[in-house]
């Protein structure tokens, strides 16, 4: 007898840290070294509105001249991210973020950010499938 496929909410983390789309790029470079995240939300009042990570932080920090307390996340961020529900199945998810090669996804819930889900999180979900489905 086969178990079904979890949905994303059993391995995602709840309610992350997220910015303002006019925060500094120092500040959001503050949350997620303080942090230990490399992803963070970006809203614009309540609405979802972007996605940045630390790479992007470094690359736009790199640029000569670039002033991470001057930019704003705004100008960094990757615009419309990957979402999804809650109840979405993982495989679901997984296979999209591979395809795509995402590596973050917002998980919302009544236009709501209620979670977020990473490759790091996929990894963790992968491992804990294999030992309670697979292992011994």
């Amino acid at each position: 007898m086969t178990k079904p496929i979890p949905t994303i909410d059993k391995y995602m983390t709840t309610s992350p840290m997220t910015v303002s789309q006019d925060d500094s790029l120092a500040h959001a470079q503050k949350l997620m070294s303080d942090n230990k995240f490399r992803h963070l939300p970006v809203l614009d009042g309540e609405k979802l509105v972007g996605m940045i990570s630390d790479r992007d932080v470094a690359l736009i920090s790199s640029i000569a001249g670039a002033d991470p307390h001057v930019l704003k996340v705004v100008d960094a961020m990757t615009p419309k991210p990957f979402t999804t529900s809650p109840k979405t199945l993982i495989d679901e998810v997984v296979s999209t973020m591979a395809e795509h090669k995402i590596g973050s996804v917002v998980v919302m819930d009544n236009n709501h950010v209620v979670g977020i889900f990473t490759a790091v999180d996929a990894l963790g979900a992968f491992a804990h499938l294999l030992q309670t489905r697979l292992g011994k």
